[in-house]
């Protein structure tokens, strides 16, 4: 049986630019987790050139440092985020969690029972 849900997407903006939402969420999110921005394309399956770029459009929009890095050597380089991106992502992540639940509960009250029967 079908049935009706709902559904929404919300993002930041800088100056009128996209900046941040779920996909670039994801993107830091890998980054964060592996340490490496080739790490976090080959995860994402996303060519090494697509992850630069959208990091690079999110840095030249961004009020602050998205990343540090230190160049490879005798370990290897590294990429991890700054505090303040961190702490965007842990904002972001509450209200896309908190406008999701608004919608479900919007949902439910307008659709109530003739979701279920569709």
């Amino acid at each position: 049986m079908s049935q009706f849900r709902i559904r929404s997407k919300i993002w930041l903006e800088v100056d009128g630019q996209p900046f941040l939402g779920d996909g670039r969420y994801r993107l830091l999110s890998a980054v964060q987790r592996k340490g490496s921005i080739n790490a976090a394309a080959r995860e994402l399956g996303l060519s090494y050139r697509k992850v630069w770029a959208q990091l690079k459009a999110m840095e030249e929009t961004a009020p602050f440092p998205l990343m540090q890095q230190r160049k490879g050597g005798k370990d290897g380089g590294a990429t991890c985020l700054t505090p303040e991106v961190l702490e965007l992502m842990g904002h972001f992540e509450k209200m896309r969690n908190q406008v999701n639940g608004e919608a479900d509960r919007c949902f439910s009250k307008h659709f109530g029972e003739e979701a279920d029967r569709c």
